[in-house]
């Protein structure tokens, strides 16, 4: 079989898979132990989503027909998660620490880095200076300084894959390497975190089976992510509140 005949998922299709993988993973967040084999199972598959949404941003950014649009609607719905995101992790509302904001605070500032870097007419030492502090910001969201430097070398390299996918590589083992080396360094356990290294699904899947199609132009595709993330967050939320009190 050949790779083209194994590409048969859309963009569409590959959002949905992502989106299945990361309510497995928050789920797992909840209710299920990190150490168990379930646990590591289901981090592993939830890998998938933050790296794969990181580099399908970048193609979004070279399709979509309105910038402002797209970033405005990033930035809202990272606000609008706030809420949810705070109270499942932290507890209360608002939480003014890092990681507070979620996954679409972080995609919101890696759509900024790639159009800073697309468009800003200012030498190239500003912009490395601003990627930068783009990924320092990035702390306040989820998969913070990765899925930035993802979805930027992304879009750095989209006509040539070899090195847009290298590249993807040498940021994958960076952060896989230190998931692994910190609690070591605490003399914790670090068996714990080998769900890392689940990202090797993100070009499995990416490679292997997405045919760079955008499938149906229908509004509930477009808006679904953007909908489901907080609300799902918000139910697991209350799921724990009156259930597992």
């Amino acid at each position: 079989m050949t790779l083209s005949q194994t590409q048969v998922l859309n963009r569409n299709k590959i959002k949905y898979i992502l989106i299945v993988a990361m309510l497995i993973d928050h789920i797992a967040w909840a209710f299920v132990p990190t150490a168990s084999i379930l646990g590591q199972a289901m981090h592993f598959i939830g890998r998938l989503t933050g790296p794969s949404m990181a580099v399908l941003l970048a193609e979004g950014f070279q399709y979509t027909k309105n910038k402002k649009k797209y970033a405005l609607r990033l930035f809202i719905f990272a606000m609008i998660s706030w809420v949810p995101y705070s109270l499942n992790d932290f507890g209360t509302f608002p939480k003014f620490t890092p990681g507070m904001f979620g996954m679409i605070f972080t995609l919101f500032l890696a759509f900024i880095t790639i159009w800073m870097w697309a468009d800003l007419k200012v030498p190239k030492a500003i912009k490395i200076i601003f990627v930068i502090l783009l990924c320092i910001l990035s702390f306040f969201g989820d998969w913070p300084f990765f899925a930035i430097l993802w979805a930027f070398f992304a879009y750095v390299y989209r006509e040539r894959p070899i090195a847009k996918w290298v590249s993807f590589g040498i940021i994958a083992l960076a952060d896989v390497g230190l998931t692994l080396l910190m609690p070591m360094a605490f003399h914790e356990p670090w068996k714990g975190q080998l769900f890392q290294t689940g990202v090797i699904l993100v070009p499995i899947l990416l490679i292997c089976f997405y045919n760079k199609k955008k499938g149906s132009s229908a509004k509930i595709h477009k808006w679904f992510f953007y909908i489901f993330y907080p609300l799902h967050i918000f139910i697991i939320y209350l799921v724990k509140v009156f259930f597992f009190k």
